[in-house]
């Protein structure tokens, strides 16, 4: 199968990125799985897809290199900001992002070119109880 993608890297975390507004893809965890092995494969931290969201502008679902989804990546996400803009899925410089974080409000500085140069995300406050954090265990006491 032919697979139209592009590798980006934000501080240092790299992903395979697909534009789902224009490719579906049937099993993402398996194709994060296959896509990530760095000795026979593009290689990378994982699989980001960027599709069409009914609450924002876009929409990120992200799959790590053993398939596993997670809600969100900062780095991830302003990549997947770049990409928006630079390949006209969306044309303003302050846009939405559904995650499975919730929805994130992204700012874009395009250059001089055209294409955008760098992303300030807005991330929320910091979820830092472990009974906000997906994990096992009982919740902190109040």
């Amino acid at each position: 199968m032919a697979l139209k993608f592009a590798k980006m890297h934000g501080a240092g975390n790299d992903y395979v990125y697909v534009n789902g507004f224009e490719t579906p893809i049937a099993d993402p965890a398996a194709l994060a799985i296959e896509l990530s092995n760095r000795n026979f494969a593009i290689g990378s931290d994982g699989l980001i897809l960027i599709l069409p969201s009914d609450k924002a502008d876009v929409r990120m679902r992200m799959f790590n290199s053993d398939g596993s989804e997670s809600e969100m990546c900062g780095n991830g996400i302003r990549c997947v900001a770049k990409y928006a803009y630079d390949h006209g899925l969306v044309n303003k410089t302050e846009i939405t992002a559904e995650t499975g974080a919730g929805i994130l409000t992204l700012q874009l500085f395009p250059n001089a070119t055209g294409k955008v140069s760098k992303v300030r995300v807005n991330m929320g406050l910091p979820r830092l109880k472990r009974g906000e954090i997906p994990m096992t265990g009982p919740a902190d006491e109040q």
